[in-house]
């Protein structure tokens, strides 16, 4: 008996991996090209372009004067809705305060309330921009930046999905309990003492054995956290965050309430949460109830002390700018709640990562959009260092927008100081964003935040990071690649100056042997730059000649902003009369 041998299905065989990358660029293009023109996507509802949240605007380059109008109105006379994702003026966490798939899908969920949020300027009200950029040869997108890394650039570091509190914390620990710059032990071990060209040759492990030289490896001691105060009324948590019970109310000593109807996130020194203001008998779901953030310190004195320190300067920048135009986020009071100071602010959207993420994740923003908010962030550089005050923490997670993205504030002066204080600390600003003289030791002034709003700026057009350093020494070496070697003047007056370098100027950079996994220390010596950052905008993308003069323009500010000698650093007032920020095509 003959038995039918069995059918076998055949399962197909996968598409190409040239085809399957050309669909997904294909299907990028796509989306880029429907924020662009604002076109609304079919398959969000509700979405009607980059501006989902406002869908009666868009906000194309051509758009009319009569679509300018409305949006500057409603730029001034909008409530903004408060901190979804914001980690703001409150060093918190970058957690949405919606869903994350109601972002990816571009949906703007906010609350409005009635806060204040400053009309753009004349100037700018006449240049409205689209966030995404435009699909075209000449923007920087994630194939341009990995060609980048193919032709001997170093590969870059995605911005919109960094979560800079991770970095933050062991460096803020660190700068509370006072622990110096060379922390990490020291500890001699043997490593095979190969030639630096020879670091990479994995066939290397099976010829004869070679001598063993000691080496200096870098072993990190474990960092203490300073303990809470603790309450008897278990208001605080074990490491002294506060509580948060959604739907309480908190109380101000004159008998104002706000009740907690949202927690955003946790940073170093607090938590924050979104509250609703409620008058005598007020429904607190009532539609209209005015909104703010509030920043609920941490129960430990020295984040008391930071707290209160921040107030002080937020008050002082306030009194200077009664009305509102320097761009800074506003305090509206302060009151202790259960033992915890409250710092209660306006309301806002979002943080510029938020809206990196949002419309320019791995490509960045529209370069209009870069220009608009580096000129309102040299504004507020202007108004600080005119009263004397050092922000020490900028970067994109602690600068908020509005609801209509085009008006932004700076936020967040845990960190500020007077300049006359200059206390050196080398764990000052986050690590991505931190000037080198603060590395070094060197003393300081506001030309610090110069250089991290140089980083950010590159950062909000690129979507990558550019010095993402995993500890001080990388960034040191990722800044002499871009820029050069250190002048020997700067390092001589660096009170760290040798722990990075030795006698004869040679960096000694820690590096990770990829053999054994171990730190390591070598010689590295550095004379002109070997990374070049018009190479890495520019892209080699053809464009036309005023797309490539306003590119080379920006090219030209962040250059300036970026100088390793901080006294040749462009200032807040030059920077506001540079070509780039004016507007200027040739």
């Amino acid at each position: 008996m003959q038995v039918d041998a069995p059918e076998i299905e055949l399962i197909p065989s996968p598409p190409p991996l040239e085809q399957l990358l050309a669909d997904r660029r294909a299907r990028r293009a796509a989306i880029l090209a429907r924020h662009a023109s604002g076109t609304p996507n079919p398959s969000l509802p509700g979405s009607t372009g980059p501006f989902s949240g406002n869908p009666s605007v868009s906000l194309s380059e051509d758009a009319s004067k009569a679509h300018v109008a409305i949006l500057a109105a409603q730029a001034s006379a909008t409530p903004n809705a408060s901190l979804p994702g914001s980690t703001g003026p409150f060093n918190g966490k970058s957690t949405n305060g919606y869903s994350d798939k109601s972002a990816q899908n571009g949906h703007d969920v906010s609350t409005p309330d009635k806060s204040r949020s400053p009309s753009p300027a004349p100037e700018q009200q006449d240049d409205m921009f689209t966030l995404a950029k435009p699909d075209s040869p000449g923007r920087v997108t994630a194939s341009n930046t990995s060609n980048a890394a193919q032709a001997g650039q170093d590969p870059q570091v995605n911005a919109a999905d960094y979560d800079p509190s991770l970095d933050r914390r062991e460096d803020e620990d660190r700068r509370v309990k006072g622990i110096p710059v060379d922390e990490d032990e020291e500890e001699e071990v043997e490593v095979d003492d190969e030639d630096e060209d020879d670091v990479d040759d994995m066939f290397s492990l099976g010829g004869p054995s070679k001598p063993k030289k000691k080496k200096l490896v870098k072993k990190k001691r474990p960092v203490e956290v300073a303990a809470p105060v603790l309450h008897s009324d278990t208001a605080s948590d074990p490491e002294g965050y506060y509580n948060v019970i959604l739907g309480e109310v908190l109380v101000a000593p004159d008998g104002e309430r706000y009740q907690v109807y949202a927690s955003v996130g946790r940073g170093m020194f607090a938590v924050v949460v979104r509250a609703r203001v409620l008058s005598d008998g007020e429904d607190s779901t009532k539609d209209g109830a005015r909104e703010v953030a509030i920043k609920i310190v941490r129960s430990q004195e020295v984040m008391q002390r930071a707290g209160m320190k921040e107030a002080a300067i937020l008050n002082k920048l306030q009194a200077a700018d009664p009305d509102d135009k320097k761009h800074l986020v506003r305090l509206e009071r302060t009151f202790e709640h259960r033992g915890h100071l409250c710092l209660v602010f306006e309301s806002l959207s979002m943080n510029l990562r938020d809206v990196v993420k949002r419309f320019g994740k791995d490509v960045g923003l529209n370069i209009r959009a870069v220009r608009a908010y580096a000129h309102q962030l040299f504004i507020s550089l202007g108004h600080l260092r005119k009263l004397g005050v050092i922000h020490a923490d900028i970067k994109p997670d602690n600068i908020l927008v509005n609801e209509a993205k085009t008006v932004l504030k700076l936020c967040d002066l845990g960190s500020a100081s007077d300049a006359a204080e200059n206390e050196i600390t080398p764990y000052l600003v986050s690590r991505f964003y931190r000037a080198p003289e603060i590395i070094l030791g060197v003393p300081y002034d506001a030309s610090l935040d110069i250089w991290s709003v140089g980083c950010t700026l590159y950062e909000l057009y690129t979507g990558k990071i550019l010095f993402p350093g995993r500890s001080n020494n990388q960034m040191l070496l990722h800044m002499m690649e871009l820029k050069g070697r250190f002048n020997s003047k700067m390092i001589k007056r660096a009170k760290f100056g040798d722990v990075y370098f030795d006698e004869m100027g040679g960096f000694e950079s820690v590096e990770r042997e990829k053999a054994s996994g171990n730190d390591v220390i070598r010689k590295v010596h550095i004379q002109k730059p070997t990374r070049d950052l018009r190479a890495r905008l520019l892209g080699g993308a053809r464009m036309s000649d005023e797309e490539m003069n306003v590119l080379l323009h920006f090219i030209d500010l962040l250059d300036r902003c970026l100088a390793l000698d901080p006294a040749r650093r462009i200032t807040p007032k030059e920077a506001l009369g540079h070509p780039f920020i004016r507007g200027a095509t040739k």
